[in-house]
């Protein structure tokens, strides 16, 4: 059973930091893409910033693109989300997601989801 959980949100400044981790467990994802998506209350879930777990290629939405960073530790099994020059457009529920499909920007590509932390950026 993959299991994904997502720590590291909370509430922080505007123009402040955080770092978000999903821990990856319930089976070999070296084939995965992993993702990072966003849902802010009343809004679509949109995606922030994606990774190849093999070839570490990484993409990233527009609105995030120069202050955020998508990295992964493999011994770790773990994806982190470094968030920069945070602003208050940024709060939302985070989420990590994995699959095998080659679409990283779509969520109804994913297969697999954690439970969300919540990041409140106060201007």
């Amino acid at each position: 059973q993959v299991q994904l959980v997502e720590s590291g949100g909370g509430l922080v400044q505007a123009g402040g930091s955080l770092r978000l981790s999903c821990a990856a467990s319930g089976r070999t994802f070296s084939s995965y893409l992993m993702g990072w998506f966003r849902q802010a209350p009343g809004k679509e879930r949109e995606f922030v910033a994606a990774i190849r777990w093999r070839g570490s290629i990484t993409y990233y939405a527009d609105s995030v693109k120069g202050r955020f960073t998508i990295s992964k530790d493999n011994a770790k099994n773990t994806v982190y989300l470094q968030m920069n020059s945070l602003k208050a457009e940024d709060t939302a529920v985070y989420y990590c997601a994995a699959t095998l499909r080659s679409s990283y920007s779509s969520f109804s590509s994913y297969d697999f989801w954690g439970q969300g932390t919540q990041v409140t950026v106060s201007s």
